[in-house]
């Protein structure tokens, strides 16, 4: 039975197991850091800019038309197979929906509050690190939420250039046609997806409160 093949490859696996966690999880919490770390200062520029607002808009849009799997072949033609390529593809998938509400975050911020804080003496870095900052901050996690469960659901697709994850145990699946390991790396990867958007919905209510 299924569930039997399940139970007996987490008895002979489990270590082997928790080593493609270990992967999956390393890759997308690096590709999250570093589409946040280019993300949210863009976003930021952006809400200040209109024209060039517009144009990064666009232009993380159409990175988001690109599939992750075309990125990764055509970056295997420059910089081979392994993590290096995966992580890019990732972050290019990542930066999109933290940039857009990033930008979205702060040009949300009420007028009248800038400006009863102006009113108050408050210097512009002191707006922004009172006022626009905490308003602007629910949006910019909700960005970081939708990036990391893209990017979490995507990287098993690393496993294509060797960078490893929970995509093997799925490819490993389909290649072999056991249902058994498809069901884990499918429902494991699923999890993850589930329990960070759940973190993060709680973070984001928590930050709001």
């Amino acid at each position: 039975m299924l569930l039997d093949e399940i139970g007996l490859y987490f008895q002979q696996n489990f270590d082997q197991y928790l080593s493609y966690v270990y992967q999956h999880l390393g890759l997308s919490i690096q590709a999250i850091g570093i589409s946040c770390l280019i993300g949210i200062p863009l976003g930021y520029i952006s809400h200040k800019h209109p024209k060039l607002s517009q144009m990064i808009t666009l232009s993380s849009q159409a990175l988001r038309i690109i599939p992750s799997l075309a990125v990764l072949f055509l970056l295997i033609s420059f910089i081979g197979i392994g993590r290096a390529p995966a992580l890019i593809a990732l972050v290019l998938l990542g930066i999109p929906p933290i940039l857009v509400n990033t930008t979205v975050g702060f040009l949300e911020v009420p007028a009248v509050m800038i400006e009863t804080g102006k009113g108050l003496g408050m210097t512009d870095r002191e707006l922004l690190k009172r006022v626009k900052i905490p308003l602007a901050f629910p949006f910019v996690l909700t960005g970081v939420k939708l990036a990391l469960v893209e990017i979490i659901s995507s990287a098993t697709l690393a496993t294509y250039i060797g960078a490893g994850g929970l995509g093997t145990l799925i490819f490993t699946g389909l290649g072999l046609n056991r249902m058994d390991l498809l069901l884990i790396g499918g429902v494991s990867v699923a999890v993850l997806s589930l329990a960070v958007s759940i973190l993060l919905d709680y973070i984001i209510k928590r930050s709001v409160d």
